[in-house]
């Protein structure tokens, strides 16, 4: 009896498995695809028993006939797929959404194997929001949703979380891919940062690194600079305030930790999922939000002398640990009780 785990193409999709897998009891399969970056996440990662990588399209921004040539594809994919299910007894296929998850999905229905679906963002994705009303379940973290379990933030951040009151240490992540906009916005607050003593993470993304380094020279200012880093949990914990994109896993592993930020959501995501991630802290009064065509630097100014205490503790509190446990145990469930 096997756990299909499926999804990705993103680093947002394939946390949610990375979390996961952490707390199976037996090693799960792994279906992905050959795009995107599945292969370079758990290709070689021996926590699962196998691991197939298939050629997975997306639909999204095709035209109708572009459209009908992915929908052909995915149909063609979940045949094969269906038979990596069988030969595998499947018993239960958990989706993280993303063109990679879609022939694996696709698969489960047609053979009736219970589908799992977890939609990591305020606003569902396209194949989440077409496959939703098939799936067995359906899980999301700023939604209601069939059942309540906290996003799967890995337990590091829960362990080093702590209240920030005072700026001493500021991230600016656009990712490993990196954000031209937030690289050139942190280089006209850094002579800012350095008159007030405040020690500047910057993760300018791995293209843009040597002239983002030869950037900070040029104005004379110090600042860690890095492209992608498996170190990011203990740069949170370091940090007293984030300038981020406003990626689903990102905004929750820095709610974890107690880490306030003002989010820029990346312009061009999916149905615009990002800025409604940041805009679900936002209403709380827990964030800010700034789109890149409004950044000025008086916006972080003014956020400088605030006391972020009481934001810290509330978003603390917003989101409790073992979510990732607490969904692999409803995940394994389906192994055991095939009534559920």
């Amino acid at each position: 009896m096997s756990i299909i785990l499926t999804g990705g193409g993103t680093g947002g999709h394939l946390t949610i498995i990375d979390a996961v897998v952490e707390h199976l009891n037996e090693k799960p399969i792994y279906i992905g695809s050959t795009k995107g970056q599945d292969r370079n996440w758990f290709e070689n990662d021996k926590r699962f028993k196998r691991c197939y990588f298939i050629d997975s399209v997306t639909i999204a921004d095709k035209g109708i006939l572009g459209k009908f040539l992915a929908l052909w594809h995915t149909a063609k994919e979940a045949l094969e797929i269906s038979k990596v299910l069988k030969q595998e007894n499947a018993k239960v296929v958990f989706s993280v959404g993303g063109f990679s998850a879609a022939p694996a999905s696709v698969a489960a229905i047609m053979l009736r194997v219970p589908l799992i679906i977890h939609e990591q963002n305020a606003y569902t994705g396209i194949l989440n929001r077409y496959l939703k009303p098939f799936a067995k379940s359906f899980i999301s973290t700023f939604e209601d949703s069939d059942i309540k379990l906290s996003y799967p933030v890995k337990q590091v951040f829960f362990d080093k979380a702590r209240v920030r009151d005072k700026i001493k240490t500021i991230l600016i992540s656009g990712g490993s891919q990196g954000s031209v906009a937030l690289n050139n916005f942190a280089l006209k607050l850094a002579p800012y940062f350095k008159e007030r003593g405040i020690r500047i993470y910057h993760q300018a993304g791995v293209k843009n690194l040597d002239k983002v380094i030869e950037d900070y020279k040029k104005i004379n200012v110090e600042a860690k600079i890095f492209g992608f880093t498996k170190e990011m949990p203990k740069i949170i914990e370091e940090a007293d305030f984030a300038i981020a994109r406003a990626g689903a896993s990102t905004l929750w592993e820095m709610t974890a930790n107690g880490l306030p930020a003002l989010f820029v959501p990346y312009p061009y995501a999916a149905n615009d999922h990002q800025y409604y991630n940041a805009k679900f802290l936002v209403d709380k009064g827990l964030a800010w939000v700034c789109r890149d065509k409004d950044l000025k630097e008086d916006i972080v100014l003014d956020i400088l002398d605030k006391d972020l205490s009481s934001i810290s503790k509330e978003l603390i509190k917003l989101i409790e640990p073992n979510g990732a446990k607490n969904l692999s145990k409803y995940i394994e469930n389906f192994t055991i009780n095939t009534h559920l």
